[in-house]
């Protein structure tokens, strides 16, 4: 099967080869023998009714610095095409959502890949809400009064902007934190959206597993550890990912949830698990592929292909 593809993402001359995961999805892609098409989320268009792309077409290669070839600038009508990734990274900000309004238009003749409705209605820790006997206790609010009740309730808690990624913003306030309030304050200065609080899992300091589904199905997970004195385990914010298995309590948490992105179009998504408790279900622009292949010996992404391939067959 030959599939027409094309990527939204951000620019693609600063990736790094060996750990983004858009790359892996092209360079899968590619072996296949599918057509890629690349452009910028600023690109996006709508012209009397049609979704139309500024691009250009590609080819990638494992070669940091010259991982990329472009054809000539053109413009392509969307709804010609077979698939399309929604792979920018957050912010969700307004102008993620609008670009999920107007890729949302495609449904009717181009696959979205993840389903543009469910990703804007289902953000990472939105998602989780629903199923609150397999999450730490969780608040979002953006009434100062509200919080401190919450931190006075548990002591020690996690204080992250509701809309980040990455682990940028992430706080940990424990039982003798002084600084509650020019936190909030500095928070309050950037934006108008809540905060998500959530009480601290001692479990982080041994790893924050990310578990990787694809349609559904969990096919693998690595461990991030965060470095020594820092909550965060990110590896945007320098964690360590690790090899680690999928242990029962992972797989009861993926049977739970898994029905529910399969049915959504949600095709890949990362769920982070701290201990026994999931914290968050990634489906806008999950990452951990390549650390998942080097550890497993695997290839994942063949798996999203395949599905993806079921999908439009």
């Amino acid at each position: 099967m030959h599939l027409r593809v094309a990527v939204q993402m951000d620019p693609i001359e600063a990736i790094n080869i060996n750990a983004d995961s858009t790359f892996r999805i092209m360079e899968e892609a590619q072996s296949r023998g599918h057509s890629l098409f690349y452009y910028t989320p600023d690109r996006l268009v709508l012209d009397e009714g049609r979704v139309l792309a500024h691009g250009w077409p590609v080819t990638v290669r494992r070669q940091q610095g010259a991982h990329f070839e472009l054809g000539e600038e053109t413009t392509i009508d969307l709804a010609e095409w077979d698939v399309v990734w929604l792979r920018q990274d957050p912010p969700f900000d307004m102008g993620y959502l609008t670009t999920t309004f107007l890729l949302e238009r495609l449904r009717d003749t181009t696959l979205v890949v993840n389903d543009p409705f469910w990703v804007r209605n289902y953000p990472e820790k939105l998602l989780v809400l629903g199923f609150p006997d397999l999450t730490p206790p969780t608040m979002i609010a953006r009434d100062i009064g509200a919080l401190r009740a919450f931190k006075a309730r548990h002591g020690d808690i996690i204080l992250k902007p509701l809309y980040g990624n990455g682990g940028a913003g992430v706080f940990r306030l424990d039982p003798n934190d002084r600084n509650f309030s020019a936190l909030y304050e500095l928070f309050a200065s950037l934006n108008r959206e809540p905060l998500i609080a959530q009480k601290f899992l001692p479990a982080v300091s041994a790893g924050d597993k990310r578990v990787i589904l694809v349609d559904g199905e969990p096919v693998g997970a690595i461990n991030r550890v965060p470095q020594e004195g820092e909550t965060r385990s990110n590896m945007h914010a320098g964690g360590t990912p690790m090899k680690v298995a999928l242990n029962d309590r992972d797989r009861e948490i993926c049977a739970r949830i898994g029905p529910l992105l399969r049915e959504k179009g949600q095709i890949f998504v990362g769920i982070d698990v701290i201990g026994d408790w999931l914290t968050e279900i990634n489906v806008t622009s999950p990452t951990g592929l390549q650390e998942l292949e080097r550890f497993d010996g695997t290839n994942v992404t063949a798996k999203i292909w395949e599905a993806i391939e079921r999908r439009r067959a």
